[in-house]
């Protein structure tokens, strides 16, 4: 029996964010399960047997404990998977010495490449194509989406992109291997290959990757893959998962004990919350009348962390949420 809990990843095979949470955990060499949802709602493996109402896609349960949001999964994972205890990083050390960058990674992932590079990607898609249903499901996301307005920017994205591509170049040009010249691939790396990664493969993108434009970038790009491709080839296969038996697995693990998050009361009192008082937990940017709601239990300077009830399976879960970027609003209890 393995001493570290058990993970699991909720994903879709077309969800760029699902691959770059892969990459995560090839890199790391953490061994996992997955659990296969739809690309749209409803996901019943999520909602009804987690209770878990946050709608985006990866999420990744390591024990009882359940991490949403691509920034906080990456972090948890690198915590709780150390490399004292052999697995991988993706916080290397630099190659010619120095202190690891992982403040300025995180960040440089998460409101760069995450955001303002990944948000340009799905411009380029053939809105036009997609059946109304699917659409009518990505309105919820965002409900000023409109397709004519999506496919009438394309060329202004592309044109965009290209322009961001050029700051890889850039980076590059001095023959390092890796963005932030690390002994192996970093956060960084990972952060902007998947959404680059993603794109090479849309049939009206072939123009953005001329050799001739941008041959260290594209040669950068090539590199991660093999790179990827060779590590794969010793990475335990994953273990598939209906959601009955996810949730049950998960319910059944251990969770890390609350203390360890701790419950930062001063921060707390700027949003007028306390703890175990129940709140509401709602992304800033997009799917923002999906909140979930449940018991306030770990409140720190990275996440939140609150208790919910899987309808289904009528277990306790502890979902965790990263404090940048979502929003924190205490529930109105009735009176009696």
């Amino acid at each position: 029996m393995s001493p570290y809990p058990e993970v699991i990843l909720y994903r879709y095979d077309a969800s760029p964010f699902s691959v770059k949470i892969d990459n995560v955990l090839l890199l790391k060499n953490i061994p996992h399960s997955t659990v296969k949802v739809a690309n749209m709602l409803p996901r019943p493996e999520i909602t009804d047997f987690l209770g878990l109402t946050y709608r985006r896609i990866p999420i990744l349960a390591i024990g009882n404990d359940i991490y949403c949001d691509t920034s906080l999964i990456v972090a948890a994972l690198e915590r709780r998977f150390p490399t004292s205890y052999g697995f991988g990083t993706i916080f290397p050390p630099k190659k010619h010495g120095g202190s690891r960058d992982t403040g300025l990674l995180k960040a440089f992932t998460q409101h760069y490449a995450d955001t303002v590079l990944f948000n340009l990607g799905p411009v380029l898609l053939p809105w036009n194509r997609f059946p109304e249903s699917f659409l009518k499901d990505r309105r919820t996301l965002a409900p000023n989406f409109n397709v004519q307005v999506m496919m009438d920017s394309q060329g202004k994205v592309m044109n965009a992109l290209s322009a961001h591509l050029a700051l890889v170049e850039d980076q590059l040009q001095d023959g390092r291997e890796w963005l932030f010249d690390t002994e192996l691939p970093s956060l960084a790396d990972i952060g902007i290959h998947f959404t680059y990664n993603w794109l090479r493969g849309f049939p009206n993108t072939k123009s953005l990757f001329d050799e001739r434009n941008n041959p260290y970038a594209l040669k950068w790009l090539d590199r991660l893959n093999k790179f990827i491709e060779t590590t794969r080839k010793d990475f335990p296969s994953r273990i598939a998962l209906t959601g009955p038996d996810a949730a049950n697995l998960i319910a059944n693990s251990p969770y890390e004990p609350y203390d360890v998050v701790g419950f930062n009361a001063p921060e707390a009192a700027r949003v007028n919350i306390v703890e175990g008082q129940m709140v509401n937990v709602v992304p800033d940017d997009t799917g923002t009348q999906f909140a979930t709601t449940g018991k306030l239990v770990g409140f720190n300077h990275e996440e939140i962390v609150i208790e919910t009830k899987g309808t289904m399976s009528n277990a306790i879960f502890r979902c965790h949420f990263p404090r940048i970027g979502f929003t924190l609003k205490g529930v109105q209890q009735p009176k009696l």
